[in-house]
């Protein structure tokens, strides 16, 4: 298969889709990929690797589009790549549809098929292609939220830790999956007094486990979540519906009530954020004030650390992108039912639950779209089914 790698053109995105181990694996089997100029300097991984571990270098990004069977990303194409859409052509890459109608539409019209890395989800309920972004996305939030926190920077001017005879900052995490978990050790490691809130309480009984009373954790519900986030100095959003809209959860009410210089931090921005006030924002201008507070809202957080984020993602893309080369996107969604998950769009019809119902949009059962050649679709006369999200999967 041909496979290529542009280079990311997000602001400040410095992450690429692949690592040159990750190149000569795939070359290894037999693939030709292609490597946009330049696509890994940020992450602090030269052309010259690329091409010795087997990648064909190319400076046009048309070109590098226009060769690929299979084309793998890290960020979600923004409006100067969809002139590179065609029928033919498979996309790999954190999409985010249900926050993003623009892409979800331009999608739909050229045929396309979009697999998102967030939506690929195993039996029990593990999101492995997320779960790295998450761990990075969740250690670095009480780093920003800590620098936020500072006075130079719009913040109350409040040291995480404390030092002896002081407070150290209140910290609320909501939701304790995979970004929440890394952000309570972190957060707690600084020294801060760490809550997470979440509606699983078996998940809360094994992260109380874990942390060993280090980190307090508490049912999330309305009345108790809002006094929690009013008290707080610094508040983490980490809560995921995969492949849907995040639910909001802290309301511009709940903000307008706390402390002044207190900090709101997002995860959740990517899916449309978990709070109300949210808008995404840049790592050129990542903070904006709501009410006396500052939310950071930086929608590709881990292009922060992009030499550590790369080799993370590529650790976990691979073996789905060996899958995809070797057999073809239907046959290996055939065989592996957590890729099947990742399918969005395909053929101008969207495939993902949570997508469709985030837009309104008419639902094509997978198993329509899977189905061997030749065999005759169901005998319903509209085979577009209701829309509606998954259950709950706080990352």
């Amino acid at each position: 298969m041909r496979i290529s790698v542009p280079t990311e053109v997000k602001n400040n995105e410095y992450r690429v889709a692949l690592t040159p181990s990750g190149v000569h694996d795939l070359v290894r089997s037999g693939h030709e990929v292609v490597v946009q100029a330049g696509a890994g300097a940020g992450s602090s991984m030269p052309d010259a690797e690329y091409v010795d571990a087997g990648a064909l270098r190319v400076d046009d990004p048309a070109e590098v589009w226009g060769r690929a069977e299979l084309v793998m990303k890290v960020k979600e194409p923004i409006a100067s790549e969809y002139a590179h859409f065609r029928d033919d052509l498979t996309l790999f890459t954190y999409l985010h549809l249900a926050a993003d109608r623009p892409l979800t539409e331009r999608l739909i019209a050229s045929g396309m098929t979009a697999i998102a890395y967030e939506t690929v989800q195993l039996a029990g309920g593990g999101l492995p292609l997320l779960a790295p972004m998450s761990e990075v996305a969740g250690r670095l939030a009480p780093l920003v939220g800590a620098h936020t926190l500072m006075r130079s920077q719009g913040g109350l001017g409040l040291l995480m830790s404390g030092v002896p005879g002081t407070r150290p900052a209140r910290v609320t995490v909501i939701g304790g999956g995979v970004a929440g978990a890394n952000a309570a050790v972190v957060a707690s490691g600084m020294g801060a007094d760490v809550t997470i809130y979440d509606t699983n309480i078996a998940r809360l009984r094994m992260l109380d486990d874990h942390f060993g009373g280090r980190v307090k954790t508490a049912a999330s519900n309305p009345m108790d979540l809002g006094r929690a986030v009013v008290d707080s100095d610094l508040v983490i959003g980490s809560v995921l519906i995969p492949g849907a809209r995040a639910p909001k959860l802290v309301t511009s009410d709940m903000v307008e009530r706390m402390r002044p210089g207190s900090v709101l931090v997002d995860i959740a921005v990517d899916q449309g954020g978990c709070f109300e006030d949210t808008h995404p924002t840049t790592h050129d201008a990542p903070t904006f004030p709501v009410h006396d507070t500052v939310f950071y809202c930086v929608a590709n957080m881990p292009g922060a650390v992009p030499n550590t984020s790369t080799s993370a993602l590529t650790n976990a893309t691979l073996p789905y992108a060996r899958a995809i080369a070797a057999n073809g996107w239907r046959a290996a969604m055939t065989k592996d039912g957590a890729l099947a998950a990742g399918l969005n769009i395909t053929g101008g019809s969207v495939v993902n639950p949570g997508v469709a119902a985030a837009h309104d949009l008419p639902l094509t059962p997978l198993a329509d779209v899977l189905r061997p050649l030749g065999r005759p679709a169901t005998d319903r006369p509209d085979r577009a089914q209701p829309a509606g999200p998954g259950p709950p999967d706080p990352r």
